[in-house]
């Protein structure tokens, strides 16, 4: 309804100019038909056929602009009531109704945002709760062997008298306590990032060196070191903008896994090519392949490769994923021809 009479003042305003246009045509066919060469008779039967169509006109005219705009008007209340904001209220005259209109449309944008965000809070504290639950499964399915040693060593301490024992018991409880207590901690520093209870801290720092002080820290100088260490890096100083602890984080953990299943006297390298692109970096150890369906698997919680039979928590890798992807960076896994590949790339800071 747009133009023309429609756009006339207010509601009140068109129906008094149409009562005054329309008493106005009353008057003036009377006195054009009392005029006419007719007989009375005659006269009143056009006059009262000119009335009728007068009247059907303006009940076409009210029905237009008053009744179906508040027809229309209750249907979007209803749809609204029902929280039904698929077709919005549509009256676009200059009048009250038009102004409740487009509040009734203001109202049903503003209960669709409130909504939305009604939902996103639902959801989220839907996965808290899931998160919350998985976690408690987790650390109740994790605790068990150790906890399971612990109660036998511990046993074994009441049942024998020999020091050496007693002694090699207790060394056996410590270490496993310690190791109940870094899988508590690695867990719960797992499910702060995945929740976002904690945030990155970026920062630029110089990358090359930074890599090599961490590999060299884990791998350098260690009785078990049966492997040839390898190092491709830049001649020059590259720098980056990330989570320098975080960071840190990750190489820790895609080294040690290198370290635990490079081959006896195989080669576990490091590698850093700067490219025109950001910075690729790579972890690479001799080994067993990991069989291409359990590729993707490997960066779930508590998934252990069983390629060799070691020791870990099964969430070193699992971190790893999700530090680099609350950065959006691109990372994976390869077989290649005598070992395996992990790989990220960092984009460099100008």
């Amino acid at each position: 309804m747009k133009g023309g009479l429609f756009g006339l003042g207010t509601v009140r305003r068109k129906i008094l100019l149409l009562s005054k246009i329309a008493g106005f045509l009353l008057i003036l066919s009377y006195v054009f038909f009392a005029a006419l060469p007719f007989s009375e008779d005659v006269s009143f039967v056009l006059w009262t056929g000119l009335v009728i169509a007068l009247i059907l006109t303006m009940d076409a005219l009210i029905g237009r602009f008053l009744t179906e705009p508040v027809d229309t008007l209750n249907e979007a209340a209803r749809r609204m009531a029902k929280l039904d904001f698929s077709v919005p209220c549509d009256i676009r005259t200059k009048d009250e109704l038009g102004e409740l209109s487009r509040s009734l449309r203001t109202m049903a944008d503003n209960l669709q945002d409130a909504l939305a965000k009604l939902e996103q809070e639902a959801a989220k504290e839907r996965r808290l709760l899931r998160e919350r639950k998985e976690l408690v499964d987790s650390l109740t399915h994790e605790m068990k062997t150790p906890l399971g040693v612990i109660r036998a060593y511990a046993e074994g301490l009441q049942d024998t008298g020999d020091r050496e024992r007693q002694q090699r018991y207790t060394q056996i409880i410590i270490a496993e306590t310690e190791r109940m207590n870094g899988l508590i901690h690695t867990l719960l520093d797992l499910s702060a990032l995945e929740s976002g209870a904690t945030s990155l801290q970026p920062e630029r720092f110089e990358f090359v060196e930074f890599a090599e002080t961490v590999a060299g820290r884990l791998l350098l100088d260690i009785p078990d070191g049966n492997f040839e260490l390898q190092y491709e890096l830049p001649a020059h100083p590259v720098f980056v903008y990330t989570d320098k602890a975080r960071m840190e984080q990750v190489l820790d953990n895609l080294i040690v896994n290198a370290k635990k299943h490079v081959v006896s006297g195989g080669v576990l390298r490091l590698a850093l090519c700067e490219s025109d692109g950001p910075l690729q970096v790579s972890v690479f150890n001799q080994g067993l392949p990991i069989p291409a369906e359990k590729l993707d698997k490997i960066w779930t919680k508590f998934y252990r490769d069983r390629r060799i039979p070691c020791e870990g928590s099964g969430l070193g890798l699992a971190i790893v994923a999700q530090i680099l992807s609350m950065q959006s960076l691109s990372y994976g896994v390869r077989n290649e021809t005598d070992g395996v590949e992990f790989f990220f790339s960092l984009p460099i800071a100008c």
